[in-house]
């Protein structure tokens, strides 16, 4: 933006350059965005009684003592309240906030929109971000609650090719969002339907929980290799001819006398690293390198070898075992394979779960 007023003075023989002067913006500051959340407020409350605006008020004020320090540590998110579509959504989110009397919507509309910040380019993330914000005052706490966890039983998996290590970790997961009072029969899933959260088939049923598992981390259901058996001896031979460490393999712990290879699937297998220890200049320091081409199709062999259909049932049902030791996991289990019918999360549903999880535990991933 420049000034029209532009003005000269010069004394004799003097040269004359003529300066514009030059507003530079870089963006909306926290002191404005402060200003714009209640902006979008007094839209959001025009229709309200006195008597309700008491309680609006100290509801979105509570709303923005969690929302702003998010937004602060987003880096350029504070500028998305200069964004007209982002102050419609801020509408949407006010009016729930102002509607609910429950604190973790709060949490959870700050996540909806810090989730619509990052994926504002994404026309069906925004659109499913929009009926999220919509139907949070109007979710039940268990619906919430079922939704959440059907949503983390099919979205996050365990990276580590430990068994024991990778269940430990979906155990605190699910022992975060409480699973001791999980929805059961169909009430919560006609809920969830009506809200466009899910779709329910009544002519279809999930799949098993260990079933499900089997799909999804199919390395930690191979049947292995017996120890010292000619084919364990052949895999030996196999990975100290191609430089790599034998520690890849592990004692297989749902097939005793059995070890596999410590991957939660083949597709695993392209993203390990080889670590290795060296000397530089007197210290030593541990080094990362990418498998080789040839080492990558040695292991994808060995995993060949490993994952044999014939003892596939017997491996499913010593992992069943295997959750029961896990307090949250097994309780998991036990709704999973209670659930009445099929259901399908959509894009909404999918949305505020996320969200949800995120809000429960903010080192989960963000969501594809």
């Amino acid at each position: 933006m420049m000034s029209d007023n532009q003005t000269q003075k010069a004394g004799n023989n003097s040269r004359q350059i003529q300066a514009q002067s030059i507003i530079i913006n870089n963006g909306i500051e926290e002191k404005r965005a402060r200003e714009i959340f209640h902006e979008m407020f007094d839209i959001a409350r025009k229709d309200l009684t006195q008597e309700a605006n008491e309680i609006a008020q100290n509801r979105v004020e509570r709303f923005e003592r969690d929302l702003m320090p998010k937004i602060e540590k987003v880096e350029g998110a504070i500028n998305s309240f200069g964004d007209p579509a982002f102050q419609f959504a801020l509408v949407n989110a006010h009016k729930a906030a102002a509607a609910s009397n429950r604190e973790a919507d709060l949490e959870l509309l700050s996540e909806l929109l810090l989730h619509r910040i990052k994926r504002k380019d994404n026309k069906n993330s925004c659109a499913g971000i929009g009926k999220a914000i919509e139907i949070v005052d109007d979710i039940s706490d268990e619906a919430l609650l079922g939704l959440t966890v059907g949503f983390a039983v099919e979205k996050y998996v365990p990276v580590t090719g430990n068994i024991s290590e990778g269940l430990s970790i979906l155990d605190d997961l699910f022992g975060k969002f409480g699973v001791d009072e999980l929805p059961i029969g169909m009430e919560w899933l006609d809920h969830l339907d009506i809200l466009n959260a899910v779709r329910v088939s009544t002519i279809s049923h999930l799949k098993k929980y260990e079933q499900w598992m089997c799909e999804n981390i199919p390395g930690y259901f191979v049947e292995g290799i017996r120890i010292e058996s000619e084919e364990y001896k052949q895999v030996l031979s196999m990975l100290k001819d191609n430089k790599i460490p034998c520690q890849i393999l592990c004692n297989h712990e749902l097939n005793e006398g059995f070890v596999r290879l410590a991957v939660t699937s083949k597709e695993s297998i392209d993203n390990i690293c080889l670590v290795c220890n060296v000397n530089v200049n007197g210290q030593e320091q541990k080094i990362e390198s990418n498998l080789s081409e040839q080492q990558k199709e040695v292991l994808h062999n060995i995993y060949g070898m490993c994952n044999n259909e014939k003892g596939k049932q017997q491996i499913i049902n010593s992992f069943s075992i295997k959750v029961d030791e896990y307090s949250n996991l097994k309780k998991v289990k036990q709704w999973w394979n209670a659930v009445p019918y099929a259901f399908q999360i959509t894009t909404v549903g999918k949305t505020l779960a996320h969200s949800n999880a995120k809000r429960i535990d903010i080192n989960l991933p963000d969501m594809d």
